[in-house]
């Protein structure tokens, strides 16, 4: 499994997106939970999930300050 490309990631919508997000933040939770009961766990699945996080964060901020266009907004999500 090759770490995710972020020419993959910016053609998606900000919907798709945060979805994407959620999924991953619970996938991580998931390895967590994994990982302190010894089951059946891949440590390099966590490198995998942080780094499409990272991706699908960055372009996901990208949208939002081209969405806003300058204009000065709040977005904690």
């Amino acid at each position: 499994m090759s770490l995710s490309k972020i020419k993959e990631i910016s053609s998606k919508t900000l919907r798709d997106i945060e979805q994407e997000v959620l999924e991953i933040k619970k996938d991580l939770f998931k390895l967590r939970i994994s990982r302190v009961i010894k089951k059946d766990f891949k440590p390099h699945y966590f490198k995998h999930k942080k780094h499409k996080l990272a991706q699908l964060l960055m372009i996901r901020q990208s949208l939002i300050s081209k969405k806003s266009k300058g204009r000065y907004c709040y977005f904690y999500g």
